[in-house]
């Protein structure tokens, strides 16, 4: 008899083909799929066997969500919980998992790909340049639900880190006013919608134009915005770690 266990996967970005292949074999082997529609591309979805009950999350409460888990645990299906991007990221984890600790039904993690990640790569852009930029901060504009004081956009854009908005689109205008106190007007802003769906939108805008790009685009929601000098990095930067007079233990100095 199989243990009841409650699969929580990453769909990735938006893309099929950027799924992980633990996350495809999950959804793959589904026998009730819970899926975030509004947020996770169809043809992910559409990966699940032909026997296999879906149930569209877009407006579910999360206790509704949670009885029909439960629900497909108790008659003994393997239950798919599909997010999209990466679980570990605004998903809503950790009250999921800790309802269902307390019913007694375990929980396996499948991590997938950010949509920082996706935009990076989409840009062939580093968001770690040496000497420029080492940091990476995810976050959010403050919105409805708040952030701490702690983690104030203020303090954050202070860092003038590579920053990567999600959810902020509706806050554009302040989150704009914010990071030109920290930020050069001209630091590069790459603004993506959709990233890696077949109606992506990705424009790289200098800070200063942020907001008016935001809103001639009919940006609210799906976007994230990444504030970051690497975008404009230019090739002579250089990693010490594959410089030839930098050496480690798989790489030696050598000897004169």
């Amino acid at each position: 008899m199989r243990q009841a266990c409650v699969q929580i996967v990453g769909a990735g970005p938006g893309a099929p083909d950027l799924l992980t292949v633990r996350a495809q074999r999950a959804i793959e082997a589904a026998e009730l799929l819970i899926w975030t529609d509004s947020l996770v591309a169809p043809q992910i979805a559409a990966l699940a066997p032909a026997g296999c009950e879906k149930l569209r999350s877009g407006n579910l409460t999360l206790e509704q969500v949670l009885e029909a888990m439960l629900d497909g645990v108790r008659r003994g299906l393997r239950v798919v919980r599909l997010h999209d991007g990466d679980p570990c990221l605004y998903g809503a984890l950790q009250e999921q998992i800790a309802r269902l600790a307390d019913a007694d039904v375990a929980v396996e993690v499948i991590p997938g790909i950010s949509a920082y990640q996706a935009t990076a790569a989409t840009l062939n852009a580093e968001l770690t340049i040496p000497g420029l930029v080492q940091t990476i901060v995810l976050s959010r504009a403050s919105g409805r639900t708040g952030t701490p004081e702690r983690e104030s956009l203020q303090k954050l854009a202070a860092l003038q880190a590579s920053l990567c908005l999600y959810l902020s689109a509706r806050h554009v205008d302040e989150v704009q006013a914010v990071l030109l106190e920290h930020y050069p007007a001209e630091t590069p802003v790459a603004v993506g919608y959709r990233v890696s769906w077949p109606d992506q939108r990705l424009q790289l805008v200098p800070l200063s134009a942020m907001a008016e790009h935001s809103h001639a685009e009919g940006l609210e929601r799906t976007t994230l915005y990444v504030v970051s000098p690497a975008l404009a990095a230019s090739g002579a930067a250089r990693s010490r770690l594959y410089s030839p007079d930098h050496d480690h233990l798989f790489r030696p100095k050598l000897e004169a």
